[in-house]
Formats: C-alpha cells, structure tokens, sequence
C-alpha cells in the first residue's frame, strides 16, 4: 500500500486471499508475479491475471470509498451552513474546512 492506504502492488491483494504466510517471494527485491513462490502447499498460486484484477478491484473499492467519505463530508458540512453556521464555526467543530 502506498502512504494513503491505497493498495497498489499484488502483494496488498494477495494478503486478502488466505491468512499466514502462505505466499513468499523467491526474490525479495523483485516482488513480480514471475517471482511469486507459494509456501503453503494447501494453497493454490492464483494467476496473473487474476492478482491484476484484484489488485484493480482493491484499488476501485478504496477510490469508491475515498469518493464516498468526501461527498459525505461535503454534504454535511452543507447541512451545517443551512442550519446558519459560519464558516469559522464549521471549521472549528470539525477541525478542516
């Protein structure tokens, strides 16, 4: 994951498929699919494609919920100058404006 959370190598979502350590790399440097070495012999190695395309859905559901959490923060605080408030006063009950 990148500094904000939002998962951005295949590694974020192959953490999300099974628990432990069931996945390794056989080049710790290079975390490539090419590299991607399955520990846990009960596991099977998902494809390429399949870590790309979870990877991409990880990444819409953070966008999504990023998006929602603005809308949601904008709407309130519209709600909040309905009701008469300054912006000042908004700004200090939620700490940014």
């Amino acid at each position: 994951m990148n500094n904000n959370g939002r998962p951005n190598h295949i590694e974020d979502y192959l953490t999300q498929l099974n628990s432990g350590q069931w996945f390794g790399w056989s080049d710790a440097k290079n975390k490539i699919y090419a590299n991607l070495i399955i520990l846990n012999d009960s596991k099977t190695k998902p494809t390429e494609q399949e870590c790309i395309d979870g990877l991409a859905q990880l990444q819409s559901n953070f966008d999504n919920a990023e998006a929602n959490a603005e809308t949601k923060k904008a709407s309130g605080k519209q709600k909040l100058k309905d009701l008469g408030l300054t912006d000042d006063e908004i700004q200090a009950l939620i700490g940014v404006w």
